[in-house]
């Protein structure tokens, strides 16, 4: 699994900030959050960095996601009980969870939501992060 050169370097850069080493294992780990649009979770990671890395353990999967998280490369999206994802797209935009295909699907936000969102704040409150999630049912991929 390959990072693009932009993402290498990104990838370099944010483990620098925070004086962290760029493994092997957090490169694969990256590469793959980076090259799945679907939204993994760490067992499906696992699953495959282990084909690529054989002795890579869960836990070492789990401390590869935290450490990304930690340097901002990626991003943990949560809905109730079910395992945690993760994504590197990080701008604004909420999710749309298919509970019928157990699958996670970006939505755009039209900057004309966010201001109407922003507008009926109780005065005084300053947003500085959204997070709009959906569950529910669709007909994706038939």
């Amino acid at each position: 699994m390959q990072l693009s050169e932009t993402d290498k370097k990104r990838f370099t850069d944010h483990l620098k900030k925070l004086q962290l080493r760029p493994t092997k294992q957090r490169q694969m780990v990256y590469a793959l959050v980076c090259a799945n649009e679907n939204h993994l979770c760490a067992d499906q990671i696992f699953a495959f960095a282990k084909k690529i890395l054989p002795n890579l353990s869960l836990a070492t999967v789990y401390n590869c996601l935290d450490s990304l998280v930690e340097c901002e490369l990626i991003r943990e999206i949560n809905f109730g009980r079910r395992p945690t994802r993760y994504e590197t797209t990080l701008g604004e935009h909420a999710h749309f969870y298919c509970n019928d295909r157990d699958e996670l699907h970006d939505i755009e936000l039209p900057k004309s939501i966010r201001e109407q969102i922003i507008s009926i704040l109780p005065k005084g409150f300053n947003l500085e992060t959204m997070n709009v999630k959906f569950t529910g049912t669709c007909d994706c991929h038939d």
